[in-house]
């Protein structure tokens, strides 16, 4: 956390706290209504990576299009969704991003960008491709960015989707989360090669592997690639090594279930990226404690506000239910 951003300052790293800090407050929030059943829908917790989605979002414009996964309310948070629209869409409500029909996996924020997200592992990827090849056409500046999950290395759609944006050098940015699982299997146990940035040098495309819990390195990066790719150099891939502190879905850690044990666990969240950059801009007098404090109340009565209007809030109708199937 030595170097800090040249264009921006202090003010970006604030910007890029307050986002990381809005995703984990907000995630905890989902965690304990999840498990006090008042939450329904499968969750995929982003708990110990929000230093990617805020990293590689505080390099975008607002028109530039996010695509995400079935772990995506921080990538829908980093790129300015709102909150209401978020928990009203896991309480099932018809306020909600997806008109209470999508759940935690298909979420969307058109209106600034966030695109869409989807169960299918991988299932975002060509799409995004698909919206890179819009913007190359139609002579635009836009960039495509996708965030996907090592598990989607293992199957083909990315391969195929790497190919292509190489072969036609278009506006898409390839940001792999790698957490190390794929639901309960780690990494190494699944590829024989376990450096994912080098599968997609294969195909030509320039390639990082940063430290995902480091926001500034992943900001660095993501700024350099996404100048790059908007000037026409063609697709980027970055690999960020970052760790889930949640199991694969919901609450659990997941140490019941001899899948990770609590020292790697432990480990990982002794590395936490909002603890580092928090300690960072106190250390630096960039913040006070009470200006962190004020900073966690004022972000946990948002998210307690927007809990009061899902749960206020009606769910959709039967004459609803068919409605939303194609965008208008």
């Amino acid at each position: 956390m030595v170097n800090v951003f040249v264009d921006g300052g202090s003010e970006k790293l604030l910007e890029c706290y307050r986002l990381m800090l809005k995703i984990r407050l907000f995630e905890e929030k989902v965690s304990d209504l999840f498990e006090g059943d008042k939450i329904k829908s499968p969750t995929h917790l982003y708990i110990g990576q929000e230093a990617v989605a805020v990293g590689v979002c505080a390099a975008l414009d607002k028109e530039d299009f996010v695509y995400g996964t079935h772990r995506s309310h921080g990538h829908y948070i980093a790129k300015g969704g709102s909150f209401n629209a978020l928990m009203a869409e896991l309480y099932g409500k018809k306020t909600g991003c997806s008109s209470g029909k999508g759940g935690s996996m298909h979420i969307i924020a058109s209106e600034v960008g966030f695109m869409g997200s989807s169960g299918i592992v991988a299932g975002t990827i060509p799409i995004a491709v698909g919206s890179a090849l819009a913007f190359s056409l139609c002579g635009g500046k836009g960039v495509s960015v996708v965030f996907f999950g090592d598990g989607a290395t293992d199957g083909g759609a990315l391969y195929e989707s790497l190919n292509f944006a190489a072969l036609m050098k278009l506006p898409v940015l390839f940001v792999c989360e790698n957490n190390l699982y794929s639901s309960h299997l780690r990494v190494n146990e699944r590829q024989a090669l376990d450096n994912i940035k080098e599968k997609a040098q294969s195909f030509g495309v320039k390639s990082v592997r940063v430290d995902g819990n480091d926001v500034v390195e992943v900001y660095e990066h993501a700024k350099k690639f996404v100048g790059e790719v908007r000037l026409g150099g063609g697709p980027r891939f970055i690999e960020a090594l970052t760790f889930r502190y949640r199991g694969h879905v919901g609450p659990s850690r997941d140490l019941d279930k001899g899948i990770r044990d609590a020292t790697e666990v432990r480990a990982w969240e002794s590395k936490c990226p909002i603890k580092n950059l928090e300690d960072f801009l106190v250390g630096d007098g960039v913040l006070s404690k009470d200006e962190v404090d004020e900073i966690r109340r004022s972000i946990a009565k948002e998210i307690d506000a927007s809990v009061r209007l899902a749960e206020s809030c009606g769910f959709p109708g039967e004459d609803e239910l068919y409605e939303d199937v194609f965008k208008k």
